[in-house]
């Protein structure tokens, strides 16, 4: 199984990004999905995930400013990121899991956004 995610990079505050995560070797539209990230000096922090059949929920942290979504048809799920502030810098891995706990992780992309 891999989980390839991309789309990071240096934004300014208040600019938008959208991450995407390619999954192969696995059954995509059998698998719940999420976002999660690391910021220097923290722990991991789940963002978003979205069920097998679309439906999505947040953390309330992004709540309102970031949207997940997932394309079956070509294995991807996405992160539309709004709004932007310094906070969010961080590593963003998307993970994969069929029942309670994430089972396969991506190996992240860095998103740095600067004041």
């Amino acid at each position: 199984v891999q989980l390839q995610a991309s789309g990071g990079g240096l934004v300014q505050t208040g600019d938008s990004l959208r991450l995407s995560c390619a999954a192969s070797g696995l059954t995509f539209s059998s698998y719940i999905m999420g976002w999660f990230r690391r910021g220097p000096g923290k722990e991991r922090e789940f963002l978003a995930g979205i069920t097998r059949t679309g439906g999505p929920y947040y953390a309330d942290s992004v709540k309102g400013r970031f949207t997940i979504s997932r394309d079956n048809a070509k294995n991807t799920v996405y992160l539309q990121m709004n709004s932007l502030k310094p906070e969010d810098t961080a590593s963003y891995y998307c993970a994969a899991k069929q029942s309670s706990n994430y089972n396969y992780w991506g190996q992240g992309t860095q998103v740095t956004v600067s004041s």
